[in-house]
């Protein structure tokens, strides 16, 4: 056994490192460790309920849009409120596009530059890839970087900042949104739309989602090798991507885009099946971490953070293990495809699992899809009709906010008694993604990703694929160990 610590990564949101049981030039066992604690949770214990939308939004300032309609849904809940029809549309834009945005960023800034490492320079197509992709000098660089902040300008309007806007409210938006705004919204998401279409699909968005399955996939690559996507599908091809960072676990989505009727449905999926989720089936395991074990996994409504011992042999995370019925279970754009029930994303995890491919490739599905709907959602504000309902006095109780973030399922967890927090949790996407093992051994998404990555000759040398393996899930380790 040969033990290697790799890390820590750049493009990467927060500190990581992993240590890697290496064998005979391929990966073993991993372990995920995340290594330092910061206690928003313990930052709000006593404060006023409505302080978790002033709080909460600061844990990272990428996901903060995230964060803040996790809690403003938590703290509708505990009002008993429902949304007018302009705050929901209002609440799925902005959500949409903080995501969005984050599909981008990832794609062109985080992990295509990957492929300009020299781990492999002997590919035939090492050269455009750094022509293309390479960090700070790729031509494709610029014309994202101008696309995303002129994206971003969705935000601007509805949200007023990014990140840690206050306009989102357990009643709806504080931001009403008049006419000539709703022309201005249009046009953004337009130019937008004309960006993907141009340098990312090279076909419209409806083209590339209507694709049902691996073959139409590999059909519309070898069509499209022009635009970015179809570059990315062949280099996945020359290193075999779908056969990397594999794992058949199952998957979690807490629905996106929507209350009764989101976009993407909620759910469950497993071993082929796809089942409705049962909140009382989710627990987070602490064996390997640093925090107070108070006998066994349980339920974010009655689990800790309280900090017991300091990180060293069997307990290697500030991660808790979070956990479904038991399972292991990853989140993400995968997850919300996949549960949904699109053809292309269920054939892909047929065919080849959650892989390195598959992952990239639903983060660009999630593109194709959600503009169009954002375009629907825009033509339907009524600037005449409200966009807050008034608020009512939160009620005592256990009450949770669950959304999905870029990264998958995030959920804010709270007691709440006399108006003020006495409990609160928060389990990110890449806590789920990025668990250590639980008490049962059993490793999390990313430790089982890596077994079997193979280091050095044949597909990138040192830990290149090692970071296309981590990268492919995003990770944002500020959320993970808030």
């Amino acid at each position: 056994m040969s033990w290697r610590v790799v890390g820590p990564f750049n493009r990467v949101e927060g500190e990581l490192d992993l240590a890697l049981d290496v064998r005979q030039g391929t990966v073993h066992a991993a372990r995920v460790r995340t290594r330092e604690s910061r206690g928003f949770e313990r930052l709000l214990l006593g404060r006023d309920a409505r302080d978790a939308l002033v709080y909460t939004p600061r844990v990272c300032g990428i996901c903060s849009v995230a964060h803040s309609a996790a809690a403003s849904s938590l703290l509708r809940a505990s009002m008993a409120l429902e949304l007018p029809r302009n705050a929901e549309l209002a609440a799925r834009l902005v959500s949409a596009c903080e995501n969005l945005s984050d599909h981008l960023t990832h794609f062109y800034l985080l992990f295509m530059p990957d492929f300009a490492r020299e781990g492999f320079k002997a590919q035939p197509w090492h050269d455009a890839a750094c022509a293309r992709f390479k960090a700070q000098r790729g031509t494709a660089l610029r014309p994202a970087l101008r696309a995303r902040a002129a994206f971003l300008h969705v935000m601007g309007v509805l949200a007023g900042k990014w990140p840690h806007t206050l306009a989102l409210q357990a009643g709806g938006s504080s931001r009403a949104v008049d006419a000539g705004e709703k022309v201005q919204l249009a046009n953004t998401l337009g130019q937008f739309r004309e960006f993907l279409e141009t340098e990312l699909f090279g076909c419209a968005l409806e083209r590339f989602a209507a694709l049902d399955g691996d073959a139409a996939l590999r059909d519309w690559a070898a069509a499209h090798a022009h635009a970015d996507l179809g570059r990315f599908l062949q280099y996945a091809d020359a290193l075999e991507l779908h056969a990397l960072g594999v794992t058949r676990n199952g998957f979690i989505s807490y629905g996106a885009y929507g209350g009764v009727a989101p976009l993407f449905a909620p759910g469950w999926w497993r071993d082929g099946r796809v089942g409705e989720l049962r909140l009382d089936a989710l627990a987070e395991d602490v064996s390997h971490t640093g925090f107070r074990d108070d006998g066994g996994a349980r339920h974010p409504w009655d689990g800790n953070s309280d900090a017991a011992r300091e990180l060293g042999g069997a307990a290697y995370s500030w991660c808790k293990a979070p956990r479904l019925d038991g399972h292991v279970a990853e989140t993400g754009a995968l997850a919300r495809q996949l549960i949904d029930g699109h053809a292309l994303a269920r054939d892909l995890v047929r065919v080849e699992g959650s892989s390195v491919r598959s992952r990239v490739v639903a983060r660009a599905l999630e593109l194709a899809r959600v503009v169009p709907a954002m375009q629907r959602w825009v033509a339907e504000l009524d600037p005449a009709a409200p966009f807050c309902a008034d608020e009512r006095e939160v009620r005592d109780g256990a009450w949770c906010g669950l959304v999905e973030a870029a990264r998958g399922g995030l959920g804010h967890w709270a007691r709440i008694r006399d108006g003020r927090i006495t409990h609160y949790q928060i389990v990110a996407p890449t806590t789920w993604n990025f668990s250590p093992r639980d008490a049962a051994g059993t490793p999390g998404p990313l430790e089982q990703a890596l077994e079997g990555t193979p280091l050095g000759a044949g597909r990138g040398a040192d830990s290149s694929t090692v970071q296309l393996v981590l990268r492919s899930f995003d990770p944002c380790m500020a959320c993970t160990v808030h």
